[in-house]
């Protein structure tokens, strides 16, 4: 009896539920992961797909008013609702996505191909050269972007091109910082040093070998500022540098809206909405392209 009483009071063995806790939240991450990345993939399908057939997605023309149709919310006709000129907010951000989208991607283009280069040639040559040319960065770094890119459009003029230049002339800054970085990293490999001792050109040495293997990081960082350089482009037309007021832009339409925020709050708020989806969208594909880099 007293033995049954001393094995019953004898608590069974726990399995450690630390390890497998944390595999199952491990799982849990990575199911989000994959469930957002997938889910930032299709929003900019979508939109890329309203840049190239606006006509196919948007129902109305949209600079034609529709009759009776002034300031409806946002319903089974009208997606979006109308505005104030009884035009068709969803078809006007359909037909706008092509010049936003134009917009930013020149704006990354410029900034990573002049830093990229300022970045290569700083990281590889070095010397009196890298301390030039980071100057200049640090330059660009130390005026705000927006107060840079204000300046920039106020003595090229106004218009969505001029404004994607001035945006991708800020962003040259960071992409040089990452092309810098990562050319130092690989300007001391091996096979770069045996391309030297074998008597190639400098230029050839970062042409065939240097630059394939620094511009994974820069890759990354594009999709990250794309995102920036559509809200940055975006400000700018909001500001009224940008597209004129008839020319459907992202950035023009949350700016038309905003003298009836308090009676039509959609004007602002679902234009803002479709900016935000995309720039968070390119903020995930930037986060995973740069987890890949680093796990290669």
């Amino acid at each position: 009896m007293s033995e049954a009483v001393a094995t019953a009071a004898v608590p069974a063995p726990v399995e450690p539920s630390g390890p497998r806790r944390r595999a199952t939240l491990g799982r849990g991450r990575r199911v989000l992961g994959n469930l957002g990345l997938g889910l930032a993939i299709l929003v900019l399908l979508v939109v890329i797909a309203w840049a190239i057939w606006p006509g196919f997605f948007a129902p109305y023309d949209p600079r034609q008013p529709i009759s009776g149709a002034r300031l409806l919310p946002p319903g089974g006709e009208h997606l979006f609702g109308t505005d104030n000129l009884s035009q068709d907010l969803y078809s006007r951000m359909v037909h706008g996505t092509r010049a936003s989208l134009s917009a930013a991607a020149l704006a990354v283009a410029c900034g990573f191909v002049a830093g990229s280069l300022l970045g290569l040639l700083a990281g590889y040559l070095r010397g009196w050269i890298d301390e030039a040319l980071m100057r200049v960065v640090d330059v660009l770094l130390a005026i705000p972007a927006i107060l840079l890119s204000l300046a920039i459009v106020a003595a090229l003029g106004f218009g969505t091109l001029n404004v994607a230049i001035a945006v991708g002339v800020t962003s040259t800054a960071a992409f040089a910082r990452v092309m810098r970085s990562s050319t130092l990293r690989g300007a001391e490999a091996v096979y770069v040093e045996a391309a030297r001792m074998s008597g190639a050109r400098w230029y050839t040495v970062i042409g065939r070998h240097v630059l394939p293997n620094s511009i994974a990081p820069v890759l990354a960082m594009a999709a990250l500022e794309f995102g920036t350089a559509l809200l940055a482009i975006s400000a700018l037309s909001y500001l009224g540098f940008g597209a004129p007021p008839d020319v459907p832009e992202w950035g023009a339409q949350v700016a038309a809206g905003r003298d009836y925020i308090s009676t039509a709050g959609w004007l602002t708020a679902l234009p803002g909405l479709v900016i935000v989806a995309v720039v968070l969208s390119a903020s995930v594909i930037s986060s995973r392209l740069n987890r890949l880099d680093r796990g290669r």
